[in-house]
């Protein structure tokens, strides 16, 4: 299998370093959460905020680091460990894959805390280039609860998120059953389910679940692929005895077409 393996190596362990980071670094994004299903929405947010947003979306579209990052605190953390140096590091390596990025942003709703805004956002991202001279294309929605303190982004919790990179003519075409939210201990299943007939055509591809944490960004594990002899991916997994947020990510790859998906799952007690 040594076709599979190179387009592993190729495509997994750079693309995967690259892209997770970059989309927590400016992803704005949530569906809202039980504590502020009563709050205000986007209709009436208060200019400052909607001024914020929108400055940070139109940096992050012109791919402008200086700005992108002038929008955060030196103080910014995230649920999954980040800080400001390292969200700059990481958003540089993404935007050096993509020529073309699009961010747009919503806001869901929003509150005020004392003298901090709250902000529940979605944020799709859509991105094309090349990767070691393979066209690629990147699609992304990203929920999360953003905390703002004197116009800077201070802290960003990240509540869900997919993400899906495909290349070549023909990738796989997919229906994906992973579940947002399960409780500690449980199992589940996901399942990454090929939706057109294969032919003569073989399938190979893996998966795997990783605790998220700052760590997994910089240095994220490789999937080993395997031949599939069914028509996509079906795993069963056990969620760990802790809370925390687990990447649950597949792979699926034919002669004409790569199909890499990520879906964040957040454990419960």
């Amino acid at each position: 299998m040594p076709h599979f393996n190179s387009l592993q190596q190729r495509f997994l362990i750079k693309f995967f370093s690259y892209t997770l980071p970059f989309l927590l670094s400016c992803g704005l994004t949530l569906s809202i959460s039980k504590s502020l299903q009563a709050a205000n929405t986007s209709a009436n947010a208060p200019v400052e905020l909607k001024n914020m947003i929108s400055q940070l979306e139109t940096a992050a579209n012109q791919k402008n680091i200086k700005q992108v990052m002038n929008s955060y605190s030196p103080d910014f953390k995230n649920s999954d460990g980040l800080n400001y140096n390292t969200l700059s590091q990481s958003l540089t390596k993404f935007w050096e894959q993509f020529s073309q990025v699009k961010y747009t942003t919503t806001i869901d709703s929003w509150e005020k805390q004392g003298d901090k805004l709250i902000a529940m956002t979605t944020t799709t991202i859509q991105g094309t280039g090349k990767l070691k001279g393979r066209p690629v294309t990147l699609n992304s929605t990203i929920k999360s609860r953003q905390q703002f303190q004197g116009q800077k982004l201070l802290y960003q919790e990240i509540l869900s998120e997919r993400n899906e990179i495909t290349s070549g003519q023909n990738p796989p075409k997919v229906e994906i059953r992973i579940p947002d939210k399960v409780k500690a201990g449980q199992e589940f299943d996901f399942d990454v389910i090929v939706t057109e007939p294969l032919g003569d055509s073989l399938l190979a591809g893996a998966a795997m679940d990783e605790k998220v944490e700052g760590e997994s960004y910089l240095d994220p594990k490789a999937l080993e692929l395997e031949l599939l002899p069914g028509g996509g991916i079906f795993k069963r997994a056990k969620a760990p005895i802790t809370p925390e947020n687990h990447w649950v990510s597949a792979i699926l790859i034919r002669g004409d077409g790569i199909i890499l998906i990520t879906q964040r799952v957040k454990v419960e007690k």
